[in-house]
């Protein structure tokens, strides 16, 4: 049998040796579970017919009204214990000053993210329907997900925007960075894969496909980077293909460019272009009968 003694003991050692907390002490953490409830809460809230069918008969003011209060004491509390990790004084006033704001910002939320479908269906010729891409596309939910977790990064709330998006992740296979900043309009097609990165400007009516990489150069600096521009720039209108990987802070894709699949851009591309890879050469050997 196991020496569970011993195990104990040197698991205790690796607790007081690590660097970050571990037992006791005064950290709260947030409850993951109950964020992505609160996201199914707002999902509902913002359109109710797909997802709160059964609950959003009748008048609708009132149905909002009862998900709004539910939601607003509800992530208050998980702000409340977010910002416990790194501040003590006027907890409670500033959780609740967060929390108000984010709840006076969904209606705007809801108007951008009628924008994405949209764009959505402007875009995918398979879309039978608008109602088709809120009910069933992995993108249009990554890109809910993001703009409700871009509120709360932006007032500064640790831990919250992050499992937001990352539950998002989890489910679609599409990372974006709560920080990032992305126009109205925006549009993903198939989205597995792709990554956007914290730094990342992404302007009005951009169109990105699955395996997508804005990312940064090097993040070899580690947190000496943090705050830095890493990540690109796209600008409005533009197109970028599978697979293609645009990387660093002061790579800027010009209005209206094309960026073909594969390609691997370091640098910034005018307002326009079209880019694109040489093909390789393809050789088929046929086989005797």
């Amino acid at each position: 049998m196991a020496d569970i003694s011993r195990v104990a003991t040197q698991m205790a050692e690796s607790y007081d040796a690590s660097q970050i907390t571990m037992v006791g002490g005064e950290l709260a953490l947030p409850d993951r579970e109950e964020i992505i409830e609160i996201l199914g809460d707002i999902k509902k809230l913002l359109f109710p017919a797909y997802f709160a069918s059964g609950e959003s008969k009748g008048d609708s003011a009132s149905f909002a009204e009862t998900l709004l209060y539910s939601i607003y004491g509800r992530i208050k509390k998980q702000i409340s214990l977010s910002l416990s990790f790194k501040e003590k004084k006027n907890l409670a006033e500033h959780a609740e000053e967060i929390a108000s704001c984010f709840i006076e910002a969904l209606p705007e939320v809801h108007r951008v993210l009628l924008t994405d479908v949209e764009a959505a269906y402007e875009g995918d010729p398979a879309a039978q329907s608008k109602e088709e891409i809120v009910f069933t596309y992995p993108g249009f939910y990554a890109i809910f997900v993001y703009r409700v977790a871009h509120l709360l990064y932006c007032d500064g709330v640790p831990f919250v925007p992050r499992v937001m998006t990352e539950h998002a992740h989890a489910l679609t296979g599409i990372d974006i960075n709560p920080g990032a900043t992305i126009g109205e309009y925006f549009f993903i097609d198939h989205g597995t894969g792709i990554v956007i990165g914290e730094t990342t400007i992404i302007g009005n009516r951009v169109r990105l496909y699955q395996g997508v990489t804005l990312g940064a150069l090097s993040p070899r600096k580690g947190q000496i980077l943090s705050g830095v521009k890493r990540h690109p720039t796209i600008r409005d209108n533009v197109t970028i293909y599978s697979g293609a990987s645009i990387l660093g802070g002061d790579t800027i894709i010009g209005e209206g460019a094309v960026i073909g699949g594969n390609s691997f851009i370091c640098e910034s591309v005018a307002d326009g272009a079209r880019v694109s890879i040489k093909l390789p050469e393809l050789i088929i050997k046929e086989t005797k009968k």
